[in-house]
């Protein structure tokens, strides 16, 4: 295990030689992941890990791509979908496009989720969207939309249970242990990197997602994030993030109103 002011020897070398910078991320989360790779890569000795983040950008890359994934799942907390499903899309259909931004999109299963919705609502055909993350491995995968076949069950319960009617076996083609979904769905996603932590606003959106990550980040960068969003979203748009996350402390009150009691907010001025 790497005691404390090795983690912060390690934060501020990976700014130094990479430009990356962790500084604002929770402590304990970043300990734990860091952890993780140091024991997953075989290392016993801080200083060896260290040197091997330094002189091997390959290396970096990897450990980047480790302590950065999340996880996620098709239609998690399928009460939230419900709601985005009832009432949100029928207030965004009256809009002549649509444009969703997930943010930290993992591996892309939210993504996916949404372009069901989309499509079940009708209005797929007008909406574009974005994913992105600061983990180039796993947007492969979301690019791909191939998942483990043995997670299809699940998500098919959270899809019938987020009010799907559909057959979902409908939206992907199984083979060889691995459900591959439809081109229709994919057309309509544009995957890319994006940093969270220094990255800008890159669109006006009309609903953003970002569910889960801020709770790896300190109060200042969560506050950081929570303006970007805000700089991104249209008047009138809509902000879900996690069940623990929330913009209370980050942005002025009355910019925002409560949607419901899932954590959704929606921009009023």
């Amino acid at each position: 295990m790497i005691e404390d002011i090795e983690l912060e020897t390690l934060i501020n070398d990976v700014y130094e030689y990479y430009g990356f910078d962790f500084g604002n991320y929770s402590r304990a989360s970043l300990k734990r992941r860091v952890n993780r790779v140091f024991n997953l890569d075989g290392f016993t000795h801080f200083h060896e890990f260290l040197s091997r983040v330094r002189t091997d950008p390959e290396y970096y890359k990897r450990m980047i791509d480790e302590i950065t994934v999340n996880v996620t799942e098709m239609f998690r907390d399928p009460s939230f979908y419900t709601v985005l499903r009832k009432d949100i899309l029928p207030l965004l259909g009256t809009k002549p496009f649509i444009r969703i931004w997930h943010a930290g999109c993992s591996t892309g299963e939210e993504v996916y989720s949404m372009a069901i919705l989309l499509k079940e609502a009708g209005l797929l055909h007008k909406a574009l969207i974005y994913g992105t993350d600061i983990n180039s491995v796993v947007l492969e995968t979301a690019k791909n939309g191939i998942f483990p076949l043995r997670m299809i069950k699940d998500y098919a319960d959270n899809y019938r249970d987020s009010g799907g009617q559909e057959d979902f076996s409908n939206y992907y083609i199984a083979n060889y242990g691995f459900a591959k979904f439809n081109e229709d769905l994919a057309e309509k996603m544009v995957f890319s990197q994006h940093n969270l932590v220094s990255d800008t606003s890159f669109n006006e959106f009309d609903l953003i997602l970002c569910r889960n990550v801020l709770i790896y980040f300190d109060n200042n960068l969560q506050k950081r994030v929570i303006n970007l969003f805000d700089d991104s979203l249209a008047i009138l748009g809509f902000l879900a993030l996690g069940t623990k996350e929330t913009i209370k402390y980050s942005i002025s009150q009355s910019k925002y109103k409560q949607f419901d009691k899932e954590k959704i907010w929606r921009k009023i001025k």
